[in-house]
């Protein structure tokens, strides 16, 4: 009797620790996204519908990605394609699918990507359950594609479909078909071994404002939440900074690196330099703001020691914020000042770069300079190319926005006392 209560509590303990290692959830599935380690040189195409394409418009993902790394070259090429499939049915223009297709896996090959981030199974799902296999055979044939090129594929399931309210139609229904869709992209994931990040359950939707403009395609405040999503799904944490000095103590830091301290009762000064830029803000908005996710104070500053009073924070010579000497004591929460300036610009190049580039793989008049119709203003198909020089161009001041400077702040005693 006691060997066999042994053997039960050695069960027991082994099942407890297989739930502590994979993680437990209601379903009895557990999702432990694989880290994709990014290197310097790394070229990585981002491959979809128009919840790809759509996405270069305000660059948060991106931007967040080639900030987090400012040590290393990233290039990054968006080539989603509003309205597209794994058959490249929106690809070929006045050919076949197979021409679309084709046209997609030559691209493919003149980039030889070493990361590929794919998001399809949108625009499928309205064929429903019954075109499941068909969607799946042409999901591994252009993974097959991507394969011949690297193995750090990441893999995004479609996120579901909006309500708006009626007297737009309920998406009750089609949600289930992109449900389904989600779990077969998942398997395929699990079988091939690649990262895969679930929309549809980590976007979800926001009770304080909509994440689409049409329950489909993202506004900027749903893009600022897909680039959460998508770097937490390949294992990347948020950015914590976090800095504590004190009058009687010494200081602490983290994520910034503090020196020229000079601090007293009466206010301090000293100098900054961040391991990174801090994460994107969301957007501004008319309603509900909405907080980053993780913690408020992601960059919080804490100064304890001071006199009763009030204090403004300078950086560099301007003004940013003004709290009492018992907020400093807590931690002052930051979320604006030049190192977010400089995010603000680096996205904007991001976004320019982006524009130049889909010139340069989609121009408008594509059919009068490559097609059919190329006979009329064939001649000018010489100038696009001419776009490679503005897109370099754009990277290289990529390259010196992602990198932090420092910044000298200094704590001021403002007016009266506070008491």
């Amino acid at each position: 009797m006691l060997n066999r209560f042994k053997r039960s509590l050695i069960v027991l303990r082994r099942f407890n620790a297989i739930l502590l290692i994979v993680g437990y959830s209601g379903i009895g599935r557990a999702e432990v996204p694989l880290k994709i380690e990014l290197k310097s040189g790394d070229r990585i195409v981002l491959l979809g519908n128009a919840l790809i394409e759509r996405d270069q418009n305000h660059g948060y993902f991106e931007t967040t990605l080639v900030s987090r790394f400012p040590d290393r070259d990233l290039s990054i090429r968006n080539l989603g394609w509003s309205g597209d499939t794994v058959f490249g049915h929106a690809r070929g223009g006045f050919g076949t699918t197979t021409d679309g297709f084709n046209k997609l896996k030559q691209h493919i090959d003149s980039i030889k990507p070493t990361v590929v981030f794919v998001a399809y199974g949108g625009v499928e799902s309205f064929d429903g359950q019954a075109g499941l296999p068909h969607f799946v055979n042409g999901l591994n044939i252009l993974l097959d594609v991507l394969a011949k090129h690297t193995d750090r594929i990441v893999m995004i399931g479609p996120n579901r479909q909006e309500d708006l309210g009626r007297p737009l139609p309920d998406p009750k229904t089609h949600n289930a078909d992109l449900a389904r869709y989600r779990d077969a992209v998942r398997e395929v994931a699990s079988k091939r071994g690649y990262t895969f990040i679930d929309l549809y359950e980590k976007l979800g939707t926001d009770p304080r404002e909509h994440l689409t403009d049409n329950g489909i395609h993202m506004t900027e405040l749903g893009g600022w939440r897909l680039a959460q999503v998508l770097t937490a799904g390949i294992g990347l944490d948020s950015r914590v900074w976090n800095v504590k000095i004190g009058v009687d103590s010494q200081p602490e830091t983290i994520g910034a690196k503090l020196d020229e301290l000079k601090i007293n009762s009466e206010g301090a000064k000293f100098r900054l330099l961040d391991a990174t830029l801090p994460s994107p803000n969301p957007p501004k908005s008319k309603r509900s703001p909405v907080k980053a996710v993780g913690s408020e104070k992601e960059r919080s500053l804490t100064i304890q020691g001071l006199k009763k009073g009030r204090y403004a924070l300078m950086i560099d010579g301007k003004k940013i914020l003004v709290a009492t000497s018992a907020d400093w004591d807590r931690g002052v929460s930051l979320t604006e000042g030049p190192e977010f300036d400089q995010l603000d610009r680096l996205r904007q190049t991001v976004h320019e770069k982006n524009l130049l580039y889909f010139y340069r793989w989609r121009p408008q008049n594509e059919t009068y300079l490559f097609g059919f119709r190329n006979y009329e203003q064939g001649q000018n198909a010489r100038e696009v190319p001419m776009f490679d020089p503005l897109v370099v161009e754009q990277e290289k001041a990529i390259a010196t926005l992602r990198v932090p400077k420092p910044h000298v702040y200094e704590l001021i005693r403002e007016g009266e006392a506070v008491r």
